[in-house]
């Protein structure tokens, strides 16, 4: 078994001989694969969104729906992911992640309707729940403490290729070949994903110690849900008024019985026990706010783009992938950024420069030079993938060996709720200032207001960073404060 030292070694699921150890680079670049795989298929439905809207006589604006449901779904099972692991292995519950997601889009493209294609999506999520958090817990599982920068850096390179290749490649296809194959794409490489994992990944278990939180997952799956879905609902304008109440008053009610739930049970599937950890609480609260942002940028610069400037999907794709240019420059130098500066100074410093490069995109007009455009954008991405390598780094620094799979899950559920309400509230601020302006369809001043509202958001997350000891995480990133004389 590939073994990360003392920090996270797993328990084995064989006794038999075990095989050859398998470099931890070649297991993290299978979980990098399927990270890819999941970025590329939201970066290219993101920019097919308008011409989807077309074939399906839906409002552009409504399609957001098609990114909400697989997002909400995270949100819904995810909770449960680290649990399945410990109990079935996480080699194969990886595995049958992988061929879920690839079976989720094989009915994507063959759905007739938009609701067809929400249900699709519903059922690529689930995949998408366990198989982002278990690929973490695998490299978790394999990397010592001391190279969890390192390694988390070489697993997010591939992952960043997927936004880069998605827009343009999205464009291209609704363009030149048709939206099905946006969907049609994931299908070999989830294929080779699974092919790989059962070659090269070992099975790795945790030894159960308390039954399986069923009555907490479906409590906290009710209150993600029903809340999420209110949001969405009220966001785009559907349903009545006392619909979207009773969704969130569902959503509310559920919450707090579940927090009742959780006090009184040794091992809930969501354990807010977890948030006593400084670190990790203050990466979960900050990195929530940011990804607000983040969520709201497929949605925002698209429609933008095609809407707001009247480019083709082709062409905003050229546009919109250039940030994560910026994303992929800063994988080779985010260990020597964390080393030299410590995770403090990033996450507020580099937080703040990166909220305001966001902001600025609200200021985007068709009289901008390309070149000005591109580089606001890669340096957005630059500065935001460094922010967000910190964050799910030291999210990890003082979290116990025992509490891991707990932690990832955790900390993964509400990344997702944070993007899906990055979405939800992006359209929602479109839709107010469309309707405050009394404008028929949206204009570029529309957009800017929504910009400008979601990097309000995301700029409470540098200021609240403010609070993080200054040698928080220094184990991780090698950073040390020199001492005052």
């Amino acid at each position: 078994m590939v073994r990360g030292g003392e920090w996270m070694e797993p328990v084995a699921a064989e006794t038999k001989a075990a095989r050859p150890p398998v470099n931890p680079h070649t297991v993290l670049l299978i979980v990098a694969s399927a990270m890819f795989m999941e970025q590329l298929d939201g970066t290219v439905l993101a920019t097919a969104l308008p011409t989807m809207a077309r074939s399906f006589g839906a409002d552009p604006l409504h399609m957001n729906i098609a990114l909400t449901s697989y997002l909400l779904t995270l949100a819904m099972f995810i909770p449960a992911s680290g649990r399945i692991a410990d109990r079935f292995g996480s080699r194969s519950v990886f595995r049958f992640a992988i061929g879920l997601f690839t079976l989720g889009s094989i009915l994507c493209a063959q759905a007739p309707t938009l609701w067809a294609l929400v249900a699709a999506r519903m059922l690529q999520g689930a995949g998408g729940a366990m198989m982002s958090p278990v690929g973490r817990l695998v490299m978790l599982r394999v990397v010592s403490k001391a190279e969890l920068v390192r390694s988390m850096a070489w697993l997010m390179v591939p992952a960043t290729i997927g936004p880069i290749v998605g827009p343009p490649l999205g464009g291209f296809i609704v363009t030149y070949l048709s939206w099905h194959w946006i969907f049609y794409i994931n299908v070999p490489i989830g294929i080779a994903g699974i092919v790989l994992v059962t070659v090269f990944i070992d099975e790795m278990k945790e030894p159960t110690r308390t039954k399986f939180d069923l009555r907490g997952l479906i409590l906290a799956g009710t209150a993600l849900s029903c809340l999420m879905f209110g949001i969405e609902v009220a966001s785009r304008g559907l349903g009545t008024h006392w619909g979207v109440v009773a969704l969130v008053g569902v959503g509310a009610l559920s919450a707090g019985l579940y927090v009742l739930h959780a006090r009184r049970t040794p091992r809930p599937m969501l354990d807010f026990r977890l948030l006593r950890v400084m670190t990790f609480r203050m990466s979960l609260l900050c990195g929530s706010l940011s990804r607000i942002a983040v969520g709201a940028m497929p949605f925002l610069l698209p429609m933008m783009f095609q809407l707001g400037f009247g480019m083709s999907a082709v062409q905003s794709g050229l546009i919109t992938f250039v940030s994560s240019i910026g994303s992929l420059a800063m994988r080779t130098c985010a260990p020597w950024f964390l080393k030299r500066l410590g995770f403090k100074p990033v996450l507020t410093w580099v937080g703040a420069l990166a909220t305001f490069l966001l902001a600025l995109s609200a200021a985007f007009r068709p009289a901008w030079p390309l070149p000005l455009i591109y580089a606001v954008l890669v340096a957005n991405g630059f500065f935001q993938s460094l922010q967000f390598m910190a964050y799910n780094t030291i999210a990890y620094a003082d979290v116990p060996r025992e509490d891991m799979s707990a932690a990832t899950s955790f900390y993964t559920t509400f990344q997702q709720m944070s993007l899906t309400l990055g979405i939800a509230l992006s359209a929602a601020a479109l839709a107010a200032s469309i309707a405050v302006n009394g404008h028929a369809e949206p204009r570029l001043a529309d957009f800017s207001a929504a910009f400008l509202f979601v990097a309000a958001l995301s700029f409470m997350a540098p200021l609240l960073a403010t609070w993080l000891d200054a040698d928080a995480g220094a184990e991780l990133s090698g950073h040390r404060n020199r001492p005052s004389r």
